[in-house]
This record gives structure tokens, C-alpha cells and sequence, in this order.
């Protein structure tokens, strides 16, 4: 029995309903995700309040490093806090301005600039800084690992320590909230942490029967004495994703959990679409782990997820095939549902969830260029550092 051939049009028809049916799966079957309920629950006060060392890296942070220190110099935590400033080579000021900042809340026992030493072969520079403080804070038993444009609410990481406490948590870490003032923050950023959510699903990440692991590397309050019986962060030093390596590494031995944290605001100001860019182009190919086969799935993923319901709509329309346009308009409708939670966090109104598809096809395009750059030998470029194919930095 001979079967009709499919016209072009059908098989749109068909690449349009399996895209609808995808986001059904995703709203249903990808830890809820887009829900972007996974905040930091209120635990009991522990019996005794443990001592913690904040670690700041810090290279050419002169813009954000005095409030940065102030908030941490100001936490509200009933038990012993240290902060140490890795002043990792910067050329801006950053120590003194570190310094200066500590003088001003009167807090300058609790704190100290330690200057970073030259980068170290096969470490990634944030972590050979985040290494030095380690080993300068000694035998603590937690380490507060913050990013030095950060500015933390007051009662952060006295919430941070009481719930690792009160689960005996490896790793806690909060995605803080980024700036989402200019133009191409409001098209970007939200989509970013969408995104970011897709991958690495809240929920699984904080149940410890799933390998699924994640962090995010703004707020990262680490158990000391599982870190080094993972063996330290030596045993990651190349790494150019810090923070979800970090988690893959400790998730074995111990919970660890993840969420979102609107007490704490990075006061990095994305300005133009080329900070954005340059943001994920240096590390997007190494999520990839820089294969070539991970990236063709990925963009016709991202084609797939995005692309395909908005051009069903569009050619349903065109070519008056009401099911096509039907299977487009579910899809898209499914694609915008689930974005609204996170559009909603970070203040923006629905005239901003059509725009989900042009950020996606802007972050798959920062993706491509991200494995240009590795292939070119300019992977990771970040901060007057590139870390290219054959070497973790230089």
C-alpha cells in the first residue's frame, strides 16, 4: 500500500505539534522549573553558631568591591565572621578601596586584603584566588564564597548557615539578583536565569537522590570539611565554570541546594549587548564540554524550542492552515506560561514575554561564537585571561 509523501507543509504541521507537545513536557516533567519557587526556607537557630570566612575574589573590581565589603562587614550573624579580599593582581585600585570601605563600618579586626600571587598553571583564575583565601582562612568551619560586585542583604548568611545547618548541606547557593535596568538587561537577563533554570533544575538539584547538580558562584556558603575531603579545590583548579563544578564535585558526599536569593543584587551593570555577550560567550563551549556534537544539538534544540511554534504561526497564518497555526499558537502560549514566573521575579510586565524567542535565538548565537572563540584559541577570555584548547590559563 503506497502512503502519500508528506508536503512541506505538513511536515511543518508535524515539527509545530512536537514542539507544542515538548513545552508540554517541560512544564510537566522538568522539576517545575519555570516555577522559580526554590527560596530559602527559614530554619531553627543552630545550638551554636559556627565560624565562617567570607572568600572574595577580586580582580579590577573598583566599581562594586566598597559595597560589596561594607554589606559583608555588616551581616547581622551572631557567630564569628571573617572577610578576606583576594586581591588577585588587579591594576584598578581594588585593595585600597577594599580597605578603605572596611575602615568606614569600623570592622577592620574582622578583615582582611590579601594580595593574590601570579596565576598558577592549570588553574582558572577566580579559583586559584578563591584558593588563596582558603588556605588563608585555616580550619573554619564554613567558607562563604562571594563574588566581589555582590552586595548581600544583612540576614543572609545568618538564613544561609541556619538551613545548612539544620540539613546538614555541603553546598548552599543562592542565584542573587542581577541588574535588569538598561534595555538590553530587561530583553537578556531574565531569559538568562530562565535558562539557567532549564538546565540545571532547582528541584532536582536540592533532592539528593538525583545527580543533578548546580550552583550559582555569586553565593556559595561551602562545609570546609567536605570540600577537603573532596580534595579541596585543587581537585577542580582548571575549571572555568566554577560553581556548577564545585557542586558536581561535592553533591556525592553531601545534600546541596540551590535557589533563588532576592536579599542579595550583583551591581554588575550590563550596559551593551556586547558585556552580555562576552559574559556567555567565555564559558557556553565548556558547558558544552567543547563538543562539536553537544553544539549542533543545542542550537537545533534551541531552534526547536523557540523558533518553531513563532514560525507556525506566522507561516499558519500565511498559508491559511488552521492546524498549524493552532499547534504554533499552543506552543508559543506554553513557551510564554512558563516564562512568566521569572519575568514576574524580576519586575517586568507581559509586553516582555514575546520577546523570549529573540533572546534565545541571541544566547544560541553568543553559543556558536563561544566555540569560535575555544577554536580560535580564545576560550574563556575574561578579565586580560584567556584560557584557550591546551591549557587552563595564562
Amino acid at each position: 500500500m503506497a502512503y502519500p509523501a508528506l508536503t512541506v507543509l505538513d511536515g511543518w504541521t508535524l515539527l509545530a505539534g512536537l514542539a507544542a507537545l515538548a513545552w508540554v513536557f517541560l512544564l510537566l516533567g522538568r522539576g517545575a522549573f519555570w516555577r522559580g519557587d526554590q527560596r530559602l526556607p527559614a530554619a531553627p537557630a543552630p545550638a551554636r553558631w559556627p565560624a565562617v570566612t567570607a572568600v572574595v575574589p577580586a580582580r579590577n573590581e573598583a566599581e562594586g568591591i566598597g559595597a560589596c565589603v561594607r554589606a559583608l562587614l555588616a551581616q547581622d550573624y551572631p557567630g564569628a565572621l571573617a572577610v578576606i579580599v583576594v586581591d588577585d593582581q588587579s591594576s584598578d585600585g581594588t585593595a585600597d578601596l577594599a580597605r578603605a570601605a572596611a575602615r568606614e563600618t569600623g570592622a577592620e579586626t574582622h578583615f582582611r586584603v590579601l594580595s593574590g600571587a601570579p596565576l598558577a598553571k592549570r588553574w582558572s583564575g577566580k579559583l586559584w584566588a578563591m584558593q588563596q583565601g582558603m588556605e588563608a582562612a585555616g580550619e573554619v568551619p564554613f567558607l562563604w564564597f562571594t563574588d566581589a560586585d555582590i552586595v548581600h542583604g544583612p540576614l543572609v548568611l545568618r538564613q544561609l548557615v541556619a538551613y545548612a545547618e539544620s540539613r546538614g548541606l555541603a553546598l548552599t547557593s543562592l542565584m542573587v539578583m542581577l541588574s535588569c535596568r538598561g534595555w538590553w538587561e530587561k530583553l537578556l537577563i531574565p531569559p538568562f536565569i530562565f535558562f539557567f533554570q532549564k538546565l540545571y533544575p532547582f528541584r532536582w538539584v536540592n533532592d539528593p537522590r538525583r545527580s543533578a547538580a548546580g550552583a550559582a558562584g555569586g553565593c556559595m556558603l561551602v562545609r570546609r570539611s567536605v570540600l577537603d575531603k573532596a580534595g579541596g579545590l585543587a581537585a577542580m583548579g582548571a575549571a572555568l565554570i566554577d560553581d556548577c563544578t564545585l557542586a558536581a564535585l561535592l553533591k556525592p558526599l553531601g545534600p546541596i541546594w540551590l535557589g533563588l536569593g532576592t536579599q542579595s543584587r550583583s551591581l554588575r551593570h550590563y550596559r551593551h549587548l556586547g558585556e552580555i555577550w562576552q559574559m556567555v560567550a567565555r564559558s557556553a563551549y565548556v558547558q558544552l564540554r567543547h563538543s562539536p556534537w553537544r553544539l549542533a544539538a543545542a542550537v537545533l534544540g534551541m531552534l526547536f524550542l523557540y523558533a518553531l511554534p513563532v514560525l507556525g504561526v506566522i507561516w499558519g497564518v500565511c498559508a491559511a492552515k488552521p492546524l498549524l497555526l493552532g499547534l504554533g499558537v499552543l506552543g508559543s502560549v506554553l513557551m510564554m506560561l512558563s516564562f512568566w514566573p521569572t519575568l514576574r521575579l524580576y519586575g517586568r510586565g507581559a509586553r516582555w514575554l514575546p520577546t523570549l524567542p529573540l533572546a534565545a535565538l541571541l544566547y544560541t548565537a553568543m553559543t556558536v561564537d563561544s566555540a569560535r572563540r575555544y577554536y580560535r584559541g580564545q576560550g574563556g577570555a575574561w578579565k586580560g585571561r584567556t584560557y584557550g584548547p591546551k591549557e587552563g590559563g595564562r
